[in-house]
């Protein structure tokens, strides 16, 4: 399962971990990434999104049709 957000496009970051001596080995930063279904009224069905934190925020603010249309307009099916 990748760790994609598909409203905002929010991917994992990488990074370093820095140890107490300074050693450096990889890590990845992930987006907080949640599983959320929703209601579209207009197609009388549930779509299950996979929408980081912040982007669920976003849907509550701007509504869920709006928030589907963005997600098409960025090529994601939906």
């Amino acid at each position: 399962m990748s760790a994609h957000c598909m409203l905002t496009g929010a991917e994992p970051g990488f990074g370093n971990r820095i140890s107490h001596s300074h050693r450096r080995t990889s890590r990845r930063f992930d987006p907080n990434i949640q599983r959320k279904r929703y209601w579209l009224p207009s197609e009388g069905r549930h779509v299950r999104l996979r929408l980081s934190a912040k982007a669920i925020r976003t849907v509550d603010a701007i509504g869920v049709e709006a928030a589907v249309a963005r997600i098409r307009a960025r090529g994601v099916r939906v």
